[in-house]
């Protein structure tokens, strides 16, 4: 059985060993993968910036963080945005701004005046699976530039739908920097050692607030990673635990954290069950992810502003800019 251990209090010995998976032998060995320095310069803070910012998606936990967090940053939070049912008819308290919410069936009109009031206005779009491609089309048809925090949808038509209306847009399964940064450094390893852990046996868990739908997106990207270097996975094989006891007894998510929270374990095994790898990423909250989506929301006016001829990023993007507040 796979288990996992939080990271939210300090441990003298954080890297015990726990249970190993379905008796595999051999003592795991912890793995730190570093990107060479060369892929981030060194760049100075940018200047402070206040523009507004609307988000999408504030009646949900992880929108009204971003809104938090943007609010914090100093940028003008724009007192609109949308919910999954037109029979909601609501405000939002974030901070000293009440946020109207609106139903879908008025969100082109109200989008309509939102530019006419505030024409460099960034989204940022925290929403559902179900509404991330209908929001992307909107979003290019009126020229609205964009940040998808969302996962889930059809990401093949969300690209070609920004690269058709050439809007701006930055996606990412994953807004948390210090994992996107994980992230990085795998792909590197994939890329500059291909095969490298052929043969052997990849087993994944991954646990989220029951709130979440879908399969982890970073996991999917690590599993990717994974592939590259050879090793064979079927999807259907990862663990996805979305119970609250479970969580609390098996992966071991400290009880505050239930609703808000992103562990993930990859646990792999070579073909004679003698050498282990265990890579793990465990985050409670939800600070690291609203931090994230204000600073690729940031990037991407700069990228407005300037007229930049590139109009579809990434995290590692922002991560390479050096566009990163503390």
């Amino acid at each position: 059985m796979l288990s996992l251990r939080p990271p939210c209090t300090l441990s003298p010995a954080p890297w015990r060993r726990r249970r190993t998976l379905h008796g595999a032998a051999g003592t795991p060995q912890r793995v730190s993968a570093a990107a060479p320095s060369a892929i981030v310069e060194a760049v100075s803070p940018p200047a402070r910036l206040s523009f507004p910012i609307l988000v999408n998606g504030c009646t949900g936990k992880m929108g009204l963080s971003v809104a938090e967090a943007a609010t914090s940053s100093g940028l003008h939070l724009v007192p609109i945005s949308f919910s999954s049912r037109d029979t909601l008819d609501r405000t939002v308290r974030v901070g000293h701004t009440d946020v109207r919410i609106y139903g879908p069936s008025a969100r082109e009109d109200v989008l309509s005046s939102v530019i006419d009031e505030f024409p460099d206005v960034v989204v940022v779009d925290y929403t559902a699976p179900d509404f991330v491609n209908a929001n992307a089309e909107l979003y290019c048809k009126l020229g609205l530039p964009f940040v998808m925090g969302t996962t889930g949808g059809d990401r093949q038509l969300l690209y070609k739908s920004v690269q058709d209306s050439n809007n701006y847009a930055l996606i990412s399964p994953q807004m948390g920097k210090q994992v996107v940064a994980f992230l990085a450094a795998m792909e590197i390893m994939a890329e500059q050692f291909p095969g490298a852990f052929s043969g052997y046996h990849l087993e994944v868990l991954e646990s989220h607030q029951a709130g979440k739908l879908d399969i982890s997106g970073t996991a999917k990207a690590v599993i990717a990673c994974f592939e590259k270097l050879g090793v064979s996975y079927d999807m259907n094989r990862m663990v996805k635990i979305r119970d609250p006891e479970q969580q609390l007894e098996m992966v071991g998510v400290p009880e505050e954290h239930i609703e808000g929270h992103a562990f993930h374990l990859y646990h792999l095994t070579s073909p004679d069950d003698s050498v282990s790898f265990e890579f793990q990423h465990n985050v409670c909250g939800r600070s690291i992810y609203a931090e994230g989506s204000v600073d690729a929301a940031m990037f991407l006016h700069r990228k407005v502003r300037s007229n930049d001829s590139k109009r579809i990023y990434d995290m590692i993007d922002v991560l390479r800019e050096g566009s990163m507040r503390p």
